[in-house]
């Protein structure tokens, strides 16, 4: 329920930030991230962790993970603002997809066939979601250039985030998730003021008001998707994320009129099935090193 709950209010931040419309994506990754800040703050006073969640050894570490996050961020926004909801949202599908193959690039980690193969069924499910667009190239239509751009950042994105999420992966042998997500927060807040110079614009009080609400609403997401993996394996709660397909369905629909397409809907479906298969595969090997480690003789 928490991780449902998580991505619920995931969604409804992607519907906040398109519902603003044309805004720099760096003034809205500043507000996504500085009123994340708020309810972050909040949650840790309340577990008294407060006063030890900014302590770190690693400070260079987690402005790299800053740096690489708020590059994936920008690049989803921009993506958010120029395709449909549910479009955007399935194409970061391609993250957890990319994780496994930038795992075996970068860390040298063994990938058998089985997830291989997942991942290659996976693209290609991408690619079907991403073909309207990517054949309007030839079309010259400004609406066609701007839905081809969207989904070039949205695959963008999803590439970086996965770049992010090996970084990640390295902070949380050592780091409390706490100080993860506060450094992040604070991190990008300040990187995304360097984006002032290049055009921030005056915003309509709605506007301004849609952008805090997607800012708190990124922070209290983070707090239920961490509060979810500490009640459940990972394993159980990561098939979850995709529940935010039907959302964005529903939300595009009901919010921005956005009808899904056939190509949407089958390639959604395809990465969604090899994303969960990720999933499990991952899981019977964690159950597999498990058993071995039981049944090792001890040393010395």
């Amino acid at each position: 329920m928490l991780k449902i709950m998580s991505v619920a209010v995931f969604v409804g931040m992607a519907s906040c930030i398109k519902a603003a419309g044309a805004v720099p994506v760096g003034q809205i990754a500043f507000f996504r991230s500085f009123f994340a800040i708020f309810p972050i703050i909040v949650f840790l006073a309340f577990q008294g962790k407060l006063g030890t969640a900014f302590s770190t050894k690693r400070p260079l570490n987690h402005i790299a993970r800053g740096v690489v996050g708020v590059c994936a961020m920008g690049l989803g926004f921009f993506a958010l603002t120029r395709l449909p909801l549910p479009e955007a949202i399935t194409l970061n599908y391609a993250q957890p997809l990319l994780v496994v193959v930038f795992s075996s690039i970068f860390l040298g980690e063994a990938i058998r066939v089985y997830r291989w193969s997942a991942v290659a069924v996976g693209l290609v499910g991408v690619l079907i979601i991403s073909w309207p667009e990517l054949t309007l190239l030839s079309s010259g239509a400004a609406l066609g250039d701007q839905e081809v751009l969207g989904v070039i950042a949205a695959l963008a994105g999803a590439a970086i985030s996965a770049v992010a999420m090996l970084l990640v992966r390295n902070l949380v042998q050592s780091e409390p998730t706490a100080t993860i997500v506060l450094w992040f927060s604070v991190t990008a807040s300040v990187l995304a003021l360097f984006s002032l110079p290049f055009g921030w614009q005056s915003l309509a009080p709605v506007q301004a008001g849609l952008l805090v609400a997607a800012g708190f609403c990124g922070g209290l997401a983070q707090i239920l998707m961490t509060a979810a993996y500490r009640h459940a394996e990972a394993s159980v709660v990561a098939p979850f994320e995709y529940t935010s397909m039907l959302l964005g369905i529903v939300v595009g629909y009901l919010a921005f009129g956005d009808v899904p397409t056939v190509h949407m809907l089958i390639g959604g479906l395809i990465v969604v099935a090899a994303g969960i298969f990720i999933i499990w595969r991952e899981r019977q090997l964690g159950l597999e090193r498990a058993r071995t480690r039981q049944a090792a003789p001890p040393q010395g």
